[in-house]
């Protein structure tokens, strides 16, 4: 599988100057807004499913094992039960390279709480567009 958060995103009436056949008003500035999410994705490339994980907490190691926590608690249970090994792609962001300890403590605790084995495969620098979830964010 792969993983990835994207930068927190604004939430109101805001237009990016797109077309619209309705009479629909937007604000021609984003400050000030009272909502921000965050989005968390994660692509099975087994099963070809994308997952998306909303939070309002920044982009943190503890918001990303929450979203796989979350992912894992919504997943078939004959799914769980054939996994046998979690190969999870990642980049090497500063929230979840393998130097991180809150990342590498929060993720082990994922592990034992599944009770099945966890790779972390990363991406060198600079080349995180490799990574499949990179493709679903465009979408």
């Amino acid at each position: 599988m792969s993983i990835d958060c994207k930068a927190t995103v604004n939430i109101g009436p805001y237009s990016r100057g797109g077309m619209t056949r309705g009479g629909n008003k937007a604000a021609d500035h984003d400050m000030g807004c009272r909502e921000k999410y965050t989005p968390f994705g994660i692509v099975n490339e087994d099963s070809r499913e994308l997952y998306l994980h909303f939070g309002s907490s920044a982009k943190t190691s503890d918001f990303i094992v929450d979203g796989l926590q979350a992912w894992w608690e919504h997943s078939p249970t004959a799914a769980r039960e054939r996994c046998s090994l979690l190969q999870i792609k990642v980049d090497n962001g500063p929230e979840s390279n393998g130097q991180r300890t809150q990342f590498l403590y929060r993720m082990v605790q994922f592990a034992d709480a599944i009770g099945k084995p966890i790779q972390l495969l990363y991406f060198p620098p600079y080349h995180s567009k490799y990574n499949p979830i990179e493709r679903c964010w465009g979408i």
